[in-house]
């Protein structure tokens, strides 16, 4: 059964020095709008996961992240109806810069525990028991 092509999305769990993750909210104009995720991006041909990142992050967020502060930490394997998405996980706790919405979308600097109380994509969802666990 074919599901259509496998997408590679880099996506990153900010940290703050309170221990918060930031999550944003999809904008009206894209699939899934509404739903609440971890920053990041697709993956562009001859690109690494961790310079898509970096990439995504100054452009959706204006912060300025160097590779040697991404940690990866989980990923997720998810089947949509049209594709299948895989999607890296990195953890980061230091960037240059405060993050900020450059592209109209909502930010919100959520505890680990309440996480869950933010309505996410499918391929979202897994990702947060590794966090909660790394950062109780």
């Amino acid at each position: 059964m074919t599901r259509g092509k496998t997408l590679l999305v880099a996506a990153c769990a900010l940290v703050d020095a309170d221990g918060r993750v930031l999550l944003a909210q999809r904008p009206s104009d894209k699939t899934m709008a509404g739903l609440w995720e971890f920053p990041g991006g697709k993956v562009e041909a001859g690109e690494r996961p961790e310079e898509a990142l970096i990439r995504e992050l100054r452009e959706e967020l204006g912060i300025s992240v160097q590779e040697s502060c991404l940690a990866p930490l989980s990923f997720a394997s998810h089947s949509y109806p049209t594709f299948h998405l895989l999607m890296p996980l990195f953890i980061c706790r230091r960037w240059q810069g405060i993050a900020q919405p450059c592209e109209g979308q909502l930010l919100k600097w959520v505890r680990p525990a309440k996480l869950r109380d933010f309505p996410m994509p499918p391929a979202d969802v897994p990702l947060i028991p590794a966090l909660v666990e790394l950062l109780g």
